[in-house]
């Protein structure tokens, strides 16, 4: 394998992993927020107990995306740093608004809420989670304006004695039109996550039936988790219809990619599943709804959605001949079938997400409790079935910007480090992959042990009687 080959898998490898818990940290914050604020407003020891219950699954959640996060930004300078060098000027505002801003209020707040239980007043405490909550949203902000201007680049100038991009107009790039829509559909998705996660977890714990007079407590958390993840849901696709039009707009190939349409065509059909190579030499659809592609891609069921054909040749006369001939078998063009699928998983995943919530809140309509054992695939398929579909989506934004590392401006190939071996890349990546692996475990196991315990029972915050107990651990 090449170099790009090994950096590009490294990269996939460790990007994927370390979003898996990206939406459960920003959409399980928000829940927690909701239930500390709640118990403050009514006093309900019920919700004091989620609080704290699901704030531990928060914590040890955060705490791996925290770990795992931090080799993201090792990777632009170890494997790319001719991307780096190229985009540096402009990648660097973001990333540091993200950490000097953003994972400050995250880090500093939290700390107040796990140490301040009855060490600081009540509505300021459970206020510390809600900025908890907003610098996990700040973070996102500022980690998709980098990403954005990969996909759309604005607000640059070329300085051709540096051969570097630089910053011209930084709100330009706060305010891409990628960015407007994509954050609120990552967002959107992460509150689905959140609410999926906890609907699985109290329907687990209402299949437990342990203590029974909890039951209640884990039903009223299994239809708020479902409540949260319908909504979530309909705003995903009202941000996802919007983004499938930039996208269209700034990038055609990958729309076209996401249906093999290998020839330009008005009134696009979209294709639920098909079958075949998806060469463009043999593909068979299956079910397909009309018009449905060039709806998302135009608004309008009759418009046209440009091919891949056209698209590559259009590219090849306006940026030269096959700038990856080795690493990519068609010119300007992503793997097709890794976009065309992981756009369905992306789009399915949630759908069945969805009907999972809608058939947890009519089995728990009217005081009902759930006690089938068939509902324990429920409790542990739904939370999975967002955060996969979270990370198909992420691929097929990645993989179909291909083969492109800022779009229009720089390839992949163009991006790789010149003087990293494949045996550096090989370790590393080897490294990295049995690091990840070890915290994979911890993470499962953790999570795992204290869905099984359970929430503690109730204890009313206190003043601390001692100085010496100040910074005693919370739990």
């Amino acid at each position: 394998m090449s170099n790009v080959d090994l950096a590009r898998w490294q990269f996939a490898i460790t990007t994927v992993y370390h979003f898996l818990f990206v939406p459960i940290t920003i959409g399980l914050s928000a829940i927690v927020a909701w239930y500390h604020t709640r118990y403050v407003r009514r006093k309900n020891p019920d919700d004091m107990r989620l609080a704290k219950f699901f704030g531990k699954l928060f914590i040890i959640n955060f705490a791996l995306g925290l770990v795992t996060g931090i080799v993201q930004e090792f990777q632009f300078g170890m494997n790319w740093s001719d991307y780096s060098r190229f985009v540096g000027d402009i990648f660097g505002a973001p990333l540091a608004f993200e950490a000097l801003l953003a994972f400050f209020l995250e880090s500093t707040f939290l700390g107040l809420w796990i140490f301040g239980w009855g060490r600081i007043p009540e509505k300021l405490h459970a206020a510390t989670m809600w900025v908890v909550h907003v610098g996990t949203v700040l973070s996102a902000y500022f980690i998709l304006t980098a990403n954005s201007f990969m996909q759309n680049p604005v607000g640059f100038r070329f300085n051709e004695e540096t051969g570097r991009a630089e910053m011209a107009d930084f709100v330009a790039v706060l305010t891409n039109k990628v960015q407007l829509v994509t954050f609120p559909h990552v967002i959107f998705s992460a509150y689905m996550v959140g609410g999926a996660v906890v609907m699985g977890v109290a329907l687990y714990r209402m299949l437990k039936a342990d203590p029974p007079a909890d039951q209640s407590m884990w039903r009223r958390s299994a239809r708020l988790g479902a409540v949260v993840t319908i909504v979530a849901s309909l705003g995903v696709i009202v941000s996802g219809d919007i983004q499938g039009k930039i996208m269209t707009e700034v990038q055609p190939m990958k729309m076209a990619a996401a249906e093999a349409l290998y020839e330009t065509q008005s009134g696009a059909p979209f294709s639920v599943l098909s079958i075949g190579r998806l060469d463009g030499s043999e593909a068979t659809d299956i079910i397909a709804i009309p018009g449905l592609l060039s709806f998302l891609g135009t608004g309008d069921f009759a418009g046209e959605v440009q091919g891949i054909n056209e698209l590559r040749e259009q590219y090849i006369e306006e940026y030269g001949g096959d700038p990856n001939s080795i690493v990519f078998d068609a010119t300007y063009t992503p793997i097709i079938p890794l976009t065309y699928w992981s756009f369905r998983f992306m789009m399915g995943l949630g759908f069945l997400t969805m009907i999972a919530s809608a058939a947890v809140l009519w089995a728990t309509r009217s005081g009902r409790v759930v006690s089938h054992r068939g509902w324990l695939w429920v409790a542990v398929l739904a939370p999975l079935a967002p955060v996969f579909a979270n990370s198909w989506g992420w691929i097929f934004t990645e993989v179909g910007r291909q083969p492109w590392i800022v779009h229009g401006l720089m390839t992949v190939q163009s991006g790789v480090s010149p003087s990293v071996s494949s045996a550096e890349v090989w370790i590393s990546m080897i490294v990295y992959t049995l690091v990840y692996l070890v915290l994979a475990v911890v993470e499962v196991k953790l999570f795992l042990i204290y869905v099984r315990r359970g929430a503690e029972p109730y204890e009313e915050p206190t003043a601390s009687g001692s100085d010496d107990d100040k910074l005693a651990f919370a739990y």
